[in-house]
């Protein structure tokens, strides 16, 4: 995917989401299995994960480049990306780091949920426009679950991970 394409896959992926948790009752809204993450705080999640990356894209590339390094490897596909996630998980223990573990969320936030996702897949689509193809592939960030990723591989995992946190919240709505 090029940066044009990564942007419309941003906005379709988060509207996407979005629009679902926004047809949903308020039972259906605040349900989760014990122990789990209703949808609310799915969104919640989703905020804490792509918060960082407006501030990630905003640094100069060398700083980004003296921190975590640069690339040694070209970028996995979007493909390749969501299948390593996806067994990643398989092996995780636990909720991810602390900084992206929801509060508890009620139906009566959903607007202000999805007001503030929005504008931060905005300013990511912002921060994103200084970036070149090239840079995408070259440098790197760390990732809680996936380790080293080039920022092309970042921004497809922010892709999937509405989708995944959708099918979460599809999941535990068919065990009403």
């Amino acid at each position: 995917m090029n940066k044009v394409e990564i942007k419309a896959r941003l906005e379709e992926s988060y509207d996407h989401f979005l629009k679902y948790l926004g047809k949903l009752s308020e039972d259906e809204f605040e349900y989760a299995p014990d122990g789990k993450w209703n949808a609310g705080q799915q969104a919640e999640h989703l905020i804490k994960s792509t918060r960082p990356l407006i501030q990630a894209l905003g640094f100069p590339k060398f700083m980004i480049s003296f921190k975590f390094g640069k690339a040694n490897r070209p970028s996995r596909t979007y493909d390749e990306l969501v299948a390593k996630y996806k067994q990643k998980l398989t092996t995780m223990e636990g909720d991810p780091p602390g900084s992206y573990v929801p509060k508890e969320v009620k139906y009566s936030e959903y607007s202000k949920l999805s007001k503030t996702q929005t504008e931060i897949i905005e300013k990511i689509e912002n921060k994103l426009s200084k970036w070149s193809e090239d840079d995408l592939d070259q440098y790197i960030f760390p990732h809680p679950l996936l380790g080293k990723v080039t920022v092309r591989e970042m921004l497809y995992f922010t892709i999937y991970h509405a989708e995944h946190h959708q099918n979460v919240v599809k999941i535990y709505l068919k065990g009403i």
